[in-house]
């Protein structure tokens, strides 16, 4: 993954990746080099992600950094991210991350996000997570920064697949990344 991630985000840095996991081990193995990476380019990590698997990847990059470099990653509760507003809310969710990269932006500081994407149930409206990865996608445009949106193909019905690769430029596949035919780019109101 890094020698293809790096020349990816080197070439373009308004990147907004799917990656869509199935096993555990995998997805630790993907997200702890993407940070890593990120570290090595002099990038800070934004990442949204659950607090069973933070510790995980946080004991993994414990032992391959520095104190100093430890500091370029900055974990956000995903249960605080996505339901801030005490529901999945798109607009809530975009406001909260427009807070949250306001200080890197302003300040010219080199960064890339990481978010683990989970729900409770099946059942919850899809075409909210279609609104927000719009939302998404226009602000990785727009502020050109790395994005990647993890989500487990374990638990993804083929409607919301299609839905994530309507919205998803690329998409990550083990150590590739390969163009999404279905990509739809779009203009969303704020």
């Amino acid at each position: 993954m890094k020698s293809k991630m790096n020349q990816l985000i080197e070439n373009q840095k308004n990147v907004h990746v799917l990656y869509s996991y199935y096993e555990m081990e995998d997805y630790l193995e993907m997200v702890v080099s993407f940070i890593l990476d990120g570290i090595e380019a002099g990038e800070y990590t934004i990442l949204i992600e659950n607090d069973r698997l933070y510790p995980l990847i946080q004991e993994e990059l414990s032992t391959r950094l520095t104190e100093v470099q430890m500091k370029f990653i900055h974990f956000v509760n995903s249960l605080s991210f996505y339901y801030s507003s005490g529901s999945y809310h798109p607009l809530a969710i975009a406001a909260y991350f427009n807070k949250m990269i306001h200080p890197y932006v302003v300040n010219k500081i080199s960064f890339r996000s990481w978010a683990h994407v989970e729900w409770s149930s099946i059942e919850e409206p899809l075409h909210l997570i279609s609104d927000f990865e719009k939302i998404v996608d226009q602000a990785v445009n727009e502020v050109e920064f790395p994005l990647i949106c993890a989500y487990s193909g374990i638990r993804m019905p083929s409607y919301l697949k299609t839905i994530l690769l309507e919205t998803h430029p690329y998409v990550l596949l083990e150590d590739d990344f390969i163009v999404s035919d279905l990509y739809q780019p779009s203009k969303v109101e704020k």
